[in-house]
């Protein structure tokens, strides 16, 4: 399932900073932040039908997560969503797209570690392609569960949505040598916590199940099918989750923005089945499209 090029992204135009620019000359300094340390936040968007999906609930989040990293001078709401849509507007873009959207903490007078030698302010950068969702949600996917565990408050708390992904891609390697979609990270105490990227849910006996947002992100899309289950009167429950209860669960699925919801059929060469045949994804997966156009914010 690894994504090609799309002709259609050649001549992207990029927001960096203050400006627009294409593909080829957008571009951040060698003192940026994210280039000295990885240190910035960021989030994944995506548009449907000339609307923003869930843009609301992303700003928060990247707020949020800018303030816990005590960025200075972060811009408003208001200039990070001009931004956005003068962006989509200079590339018209408006349907089958994702947007990476990072701010870091800016340039740096000097190569260093210390917050206190930005002063120039953030650096917004704006990413939009022509993306489909990164699974095959009709063929689901299989998963490996990792030897590298997903980060704690104890170590860097993952409600911060961080650009520091190195041991979510340390997962991602064992996935794909194993030849498997993704990975399953475990927290410290050995339960489930999320895939590499994207959060997971199981269903057991018609109710559901997703890990405490303890060890994984608090994603936007777990958020919302969450609040989906409440309203088609489907329980949901988060728990710790073993190993024992994934194998065994009666259907398994993940979600994001990447990524939608998206049916789990093996684990660790473990095939998922579903001996009470119930259809909780299935349910989901309609009620999260009927939502869609209600959740999207129109490009103006």
């Amino acid at each position: 399932m690894l994504q090609k090029f799309n002709p259609k992204n050649k001549d992207l135009q990029i927001y960096v900073k203050d400006g627009i620019y294409h593909r080829d000359e957008a571009k951040v300094s060698v003192f940026d932040s994210i280039v000295q340390g990885g240190d910035g936040v960021w989030e994944g968007l995506r548009v449907y039908n000339g609307g923003v999906f869930m843009l609301d609930r992303h700003l928060n989040r990247l707020m949020n997560s800018a303030k816990a990293m005590h960025f200075a001078n972060i811009p408003t709401r208001e200039e990070v969503t001009k931004a956005l849509f003068d962006t989509l507007k200079a590339n018209e873009m408006t349907d089958g797209v994702h947007v990476r959207l990072t701010l870091t903490r800016g340039e740096k007078v000097t190569s260093g570690m210390d917050p206190r030698l930005n002063d120039m302010g953030c650096t917004l950068i704006i990413v939009p392609e022509y993306k489909a969702p990164v699974y095959d949600n009709e063929s689901g996917i299989s998963i490996v569960t990792s030897s590298t565990r997903r980060n704690s408050p104890n170590n860097l708390d993952s409600k911060i949505h961080h650009n520091n992904l190195i041991n979510n891609i340390l997962a991602k390697i064992e996935s794909n040598v194993a030849g498997a979609d993704a990975a399953l990270m475990l927290d410290n105490y050995g339960f489930a916590a999320e895939l590499n990227g994207t959060n997971v849910f199981i269903a057991k006996e018609g109710i559901l199940y997703t890990p405490h947002a303890d060890a994984c992100l608090p994603g936007i899309t777990r958020g919302l099918v969450i609040e989906l289950a409440h309203e088609n009167n489907i329980e949901c429950i988060e728990k710790n989750i073993s190993l024992t209860e994934m194998y065994s669960a009666d259907e398994v699925f993940s979600t994001g923005t990447m990524g939608e919801l998206t049916p789990v059929k093996m684990i660790d060469g473990r095939a998922i089945e579903n001996y009470n045949n119930t259809d909780l994804t299935k349910r989901l997966t309609k009620a999260f499209e009927s939502k869609v156009a209600m959740y999207c914010v129109p490009i103006s």
